[in-house]
């Protein structure tokens, strides 16, 4: 049970810290690094660097609320009804919004790259392929920074699991 939770927080963490990390610092000196070199398509450039990397934290995201959700028959063990149902959520919802922005807004939004030939900086941003591409992005974030909330309460509540019987002695 012990070496199940142990490694329950360490993926998570590692998910959260890594996600975090790429949220805070690599997406946003990415674009800022490519920006301030005045290249006609920096956006572009920027998100060919940045999807790759989103894609892997989506995946791992997804892989990593799997495997707990299957190994939460132990990770609960001892633990209320509200308690229970609130970590099967949490891993549920981790691994929906990664899904999601993983194998549907991702898969659009690489269409539309596609389909529209030029750099996205190069579209009119009235043309109905650069405001679908707009939206699509603010659903990616968005579900990205629901999947770092839900990582974060079932790291919570992992941590603060059972405790052992020790703690309860005075």
């Amino acid at each position: 049970m012990r070496i199940i939770k142990t490694l329950a927080l360490l993926l998570l963490g590692m998910w959260l810290g890594a996600a975090v990390f790429f949220s805070a610092s690599v997406a946003p000196n990415v674009f800022g690094v490519l920006r301030r070199a005045d290249l006609a398509n920096a956006s572009s450039l920027a998100g060919s660097i940045v999807s790759p990397l989103l894609s892997t934290l989506n995946r791992a995201g997804f892989e990593i609320a799997i495997f707990l959700l299957v190994m939460s028959f132990f990770l609960t063990v001892g633990q209320t009804l509200i308690r229970r149902v609130a970590h099967l959520i949490t891993l549920a919802v981790l691994a929906t919004t990664t899904a999601v922005g993983h194998w549907v807004i991702a898969a659009r939004i690489s269409a539309l790259r596609a389909a529209m030939a030029l750099p996205i900086d190069q579209i009119s941003p009235s043309d109905e392929r650069r405001i679908a591409f707009d939206s699509l992005h603010r659903y990616s974030v968005i579900l990205f920074a629901v999947a770092m909330v839900a990582a974060a309460v079932a790291f919570v509540l992992i941590g603060l699991g059972r405790r052992s019987s020790r703690q309860h002695v005075t």
